[in-house]
């Protein structure tokens, strides 16, 4: 009898052991707080849950993990399976994807921005670059063209760039340099002290970050139509913690991106929809910038910093215009439906 017992016992404890092996539990690493930007990571998290019946889950943390601009070295060192980056937030780590942060890129929509994003994650480059970093590319976050919004006069010719202190990373914060601003690349979270305090003049950000991260409660005006171009952020797993996953939650993961991403489209395009009236709510005034002024903008901007960029990526064994090329095949093919 005692050896039954004994023998139930160890069978249950075996049990138990093996299914506590089976749970798994990954640390996400984003920051700010929930919104428009994380809601595909959120709804990753939800189908993962559902797919294992638990077994799997994503325990997403707002900066409790890391400092934004550290979320690449997190992942590099395995201090977290899983975050979300920005890639002028650290150029030099992170190069290939800069191609989607030239300016004037002639991106229109979000769905436009996720499909040049896909293909550039896939390109052979990227994966091994990443690599160097211990990440894979999961997905991306597309956002739609960047607006400044400023105080005092609305900054609605050329001219009055010059000397403008704004709040613009990577491509964007080029473009700006180009036609005489003074671009800063503090950290979405502290573009708000920055207004506040007089450090920038303006800050460029998508709608949901200036809903977000409180610009547009300083804004007096909002320029609608300069969409000098976007921040690219992508989505990152740790090599080795999705190499350990078992085969039914890589496959629940995997499987799961493109309804994220689905989910993250539908919610950014009611915010969108909302946007106007957040203007009007708020007495923000909606600057439209001229034709002429915005031909002016590319002139200066677009054309030289993607021939410097190509330049510089050759220049490092990287290839910068094969990679261009892909952006703009992408969007060919994209709008003609191939």
């Amino acid at each position: 009898m005692q050896k039954l017992f004994g023998a139930g016992v160890t069978a249950a404890l075996s049990f138990a052991f093996a299914g506590e092996a089976l749970a798994t539990e990954w640390n996400v690493s984003l920051w700010g707080k929930r919104r428009a930007f994380t809601e595909h990571v959120e709804k990753l998290a939800e189908l993962v849950s559902e797919k294992t019946n638990g077994e799997f889950t994503l325990n997403i943390s707002y900066g409790g993990l890391s400092k934004n601009k550290e979320n690449l070295d997190g992942i590099s060192i395995g201090a977290f399976e899983m975050a979300q980056f920005c890639a002028g937030y650290h150029r030099d780590k992170n190069r290939v994807i800069t191609v989607l942060e030239l300016p004037f890129l002639g991106v229109s929509n979000l769905e436009e921005e996720m499909a040049v994003s896909a293909a550039v994650y896939s390109h052979p480059a990227a994966t091994e670059e990443m690599a160097q970093w211990n990440a894979k590319l999961l997905m991306t976050s597309p956002m739609p063209q960047y607006n400044i919004v400023g105080t005092g006069e609305p900054r609605d010719e050329l001219k009055d760039f010059e000397g403008m202190r704004v709040r613009a990373t990577g491509g964007l914060g080029k473009a700006f340099e180009a036609v005489g601003g003074v671009p800063t690349s503090v950290t979405a979270t502290e573009a708000y002290q920055a207004m506040e305090s007089g450090v920038v003049d303006t800050v460029a950000f998508a709608q949901h970050a200036h809903l977000s991260f409180g610009t547009i409660n300083q804004a007096e005006w909002w320029t609608a139509n300069l969409n000098p171009g976007t921040v690219n952020c992508p989505v990152v797993v740790n090599i080795d913690a999705y190499e350990g996953l078992s085969d039914e939650h890589r496959a629940a993961l995997d499987s799961s991106v493109s309804e994220a991403l689905d989910h993250y489209l539908a919610n950014y395009g009611e915010l969108l929809k909302k946007w106007d009236s957040v203007l009007e709510e708020k007495g923000v005034q909606k600057v439209e910038i001229a034709d002429s002024e915005i031909e002016a903008f590319k002139a200066k901007a677009a054309d030289p910093i993607r021939e410097a960029w190509i330049a510089d990526m050759e220049s490092q064994g990287l290839p910068g215009q094969e990679l261009y090329d892909l952006v703009i095949k992408t969007l060919e093919d994209h709008r003609s439906g191939s």
